[in-house]
């Protein structure tokens, strides 16, 4: 108990980071880099897999990478961007919010659901494969998105000069 306790209150720390990550975000011009860094940095954690107590089987890594594929639609469609002074910015959105609280209750019946079933450490590697599954899901999309943008105001300014 004291686990999922403690798992919980580090995810909802986690999740109110983000919150201000986003917000801080917004206020400057994005970038290719800017996008594609967290799920580089992020996926230094698959180190864990090194250790066999967080190791998983196969369908619960597919498991896990689907329903972060998943979750990952919810961000994706409030993952906007727009020109403003000829750069490219990501457009607060006030459902982010409600959507990372939304996956932290998510996460957390998920964990009870399955906390009984299998290890603490499966558990914890399943929980970072769907994390996994989710970020780079969504920001290959923002990337997508970033890049059209950027062709169209390239294109547009172009036309301009």
């Amino acid at each position: 108990m004291f686990w999922l306790v403690a798992s919980t209150i580090v995810a909802a720390f986690m999740a109110v980071t983000m919150i201000f990550v986003r917000l801080k975000a917004a206020k400057q011009p994005a970038s290719v880099k800017k996008i594609i860094l967290p799920p580089i940095f992020m996926s230094t954690g698959a180190l864990m897999f090194v250790v066999p107590e967080f190791r998983v089987t196969f369908s619960e890594f597919a498991e896990a990478i689907i329903v972060g594929i998943i979750c990952s639609i919810f961000l994706i469609k409030t993952s906007n961007f727009e020109i403003r002074k000829n750069a490219i910015y990501l457009v607060p959105s006030k459902a982010f919010v409600f959507i990372l609280v939304g996956l932290l209750l998510f996460r957390i019946i998920f964990k009870l659901a399955i906390g009984s079933t299998i290890s603490l450490g499966q558990t914890s590697g399943m929980f970072y494969l769907l994390a996994f599954g989710m970020i780079v899901t969504w920001r290959l999309a923002m990337l997508i998105k970033f890049m059209k943008l950027e062709k169209k105001m390239n294109a547009s300014a172009k036309k301009s000069v």
